[in-house]
C-alpha cells in the first residue's frame, strides 16, 4: 500500500520521517517538478500582449469558421 502526504510543512516532515522510519516503512521524497521554462515565458509574454493591446478579440462565429 502507497501513502502520499501532500503539502506537509518542512518543519512537520522530521516527524513524518522518524514515525515511517520506527515503524519500518521506506520513505520516497518526490517533489512536484516545476512548468517547463520557455512555456512560462510564452505564457507571460502573452499576457503581457494582452495587457498592452496587441490581442484580437474574435467572435464565437469567427472562432467556428477556423476550424471547418
Amino acid at each position: 500500500m502507497d501513502i502520499i502526504l501532500k503539502n506537509v510543512k518542512k518543519k512537520d516532515f522530521p516527524v513524518f520521517q522518524s514515525l515511517a522510519k520506527s515503524l519500518g516503512f521506506e520513505i520516497i521524497e518526490e517533489n512536484e517538478k516545476p512548468y517547463n521554462p520557455e512555456f512560462v515565458k510564452e505564457i507571460l509574454e502573452g499576457e503581457k500582449d494582452i495587457a498592452e493591446g496587441r490581442g484580437i478579440k474574435m467572435t464565437m462565429e469567427e472562432l467556428n469558421k477556423l476550424w471547418k
